[in-house]
This record gives structure tokens, C-alpha cells and sequence, in this order.
């Protein structure tokens, strides 16, 4: 029996004239170890529309991360500078760290029609919505269960036990603004997770709002 059709690529094919249209700011937000990250990467893999959005950040480069791919690492003076400037989105302080989203890029990729994925906390979805409006999509994922939470930052092995303490602890705060978000979802299967990210993406894509191709659709259609 045939594979079933992904609700990507059965949205995209009812949609056979491919009305230029505006793009996506779509965000995945979780607390660590719900699964956000392995499902952005699952994104990126399957879906040649959407981008990473490359954040700025002061934290150290760690092993295997290349600069201005994975993030654009910079010291403390130039992100303040930036700040400053009013080069950023939105920009958030976490664990020690300070993490930004570039505004030009994101703009200029937004006009051409390109979705950008951001994988950033509540505090960045919230400062986003505020700039961005309705180029903005909110996905909130939830784990199963705050025991479940802990036994997977545990398994990663990467992390000492007074981090993952403070992780769940962030954690909870995290989870106490889920109602800031458009969709929220719960990752106790990451497959069926994976699918209804797409799905959300899939009919976001196709919203009236975003088809800016389709008013001279309309007015041959009318002629």
C-alpha cells in the first residue's frame, strides 16, 4: 500500500496556481527536552520552503557549531551596541546568555515569500507578535508529563543535575504562558507531533491574508 500523502503535499497540490504569497514566521516554542528542537530539524529536512532564522547570541561556540550558520556569535558590547540600534526583533536573556533575531534579514526574507522558523522561548514569540503581527505563527509544545520532562533532560546525559534542576524549574514558567500561543501541542509521540506541525504550517501557507498573489486572480476571474 502507497505511503499516505503528507498534509503538506496534499495542501500544496490543492493549490495549483501558486499565488505569490507572503511568508510565515513560524514559531516553535517548549520548554528544553519537549522535542521542539528534533522537530524543527524533522522541518528544515522535509520542507525546502522554510529556513532557520540565525540567531545572534553572546554564549561561547560550542564543538561542531559553525559561525553565521548555526548562530552568529558575537561578545557582549556588540550585542548591546545592536541593541541599542534597534537591530533586533526580539531579543531575550537566558541562562546567563543573551539571544537575538536579526530584523533586516527576517524582513527581506518575509517579502520574498520565504517562511522563517524560529525556535525561540515565550518571551521572544511574545516580542515577535508585538513587531510582526500577523506574519506571525505561534506553536507552543507541551511534553506529556513534567516526570516524563525531567527522565529526558536526564537521558541526554548533557547536562549536570543542578541544570537540568534549573531547567525544570524554567520549565514550569514556561508552561504557565501556553495560552500566548495559536496552537499548542503535546509531544508524547513525536511522529503524530511532527505531522500536525506541518499540517498548522500547510493551512497558514494558504490563508487568505497571505495569498497576495491572488487579487489579479480575481480581477481577470472578474473581467
Amino acid at each position: 500500500m502507497d505511503a499516505p500523502a503528507s498534509p503538506t503535499t496534499t495542501l500544496a497540490a490543492n493549490d495549483p496556481h501558486d499565488f505569490k504569497r507572503r511568508g510565515v514566521l513560524f514559531v516553535l516554542s517548549s520548554p528544553s527536552g519537549a522535542g521542539k528542537s528534533t522537530i524543527a530539524r524533522k522541518l528544515l529536512g522535509a520542507d525546502d520552503e522554510i529556513g532557520m532564522s540565525v540567531s545572534y547570541t553572546t554564549r561561547p561556540i560550542r564543538p561542531g557549531e559553525v559561525d553565521g550558520k548555526d548562530y552568529h556569535f558575537v561578545d557582549l558590547e556588540t550585542f548591546r551596541d545592536m541593541v541599542a540600534k534597534g537591530e533586533f526583533l526580539e531579543w531575550a536573556h537566558v541562562f546567563d546568555h543573551r539571544y537575538g533575531t536579526p530584523k533586516a534579514q527576517v524582513w527581506n526574507e518575509l517579502e520574498q515569500g520565504r517562511d522563517i522558523l524560529f525556535d525561540i522561548d515565550w518571551q521572544g514569540a511574545q516580542q515577535l507578535h508585538q513587531l510582526a503581527g500577523g506574519d506571525v505563527v505561534r506553536v507552543f509544545i507541551l511534553p506529556p508529563s513534567m516526570p516524563i520532562l525531567r527522565e529526558r533532560l536526564e537521558r541526554r546525559a548533557t547536562d549536570s543535575m543542578v541544570v537540568i534542576n534549573a531547567r525544570m524549574a524554567r520549565a514550569a514558567n514556561e508552561v504557565s504562558h501556553w495560552d500566548g500561543y495559536d496552537y499548542v501541542l503535546v509531544n508524547d509521540d513525536v511522529e503524530h507531533c511532527f505531522a500536525c506541525v506541518q499540517t498548522i504550517l500547510a493551512a497558514e501557507r494558504l490563508k487568505r491574508s497571505r495569498q497576495t498573489g491572488i487579487i489579479g486572480f480575481i480581477r481577470k476571474l472578474l473581467r
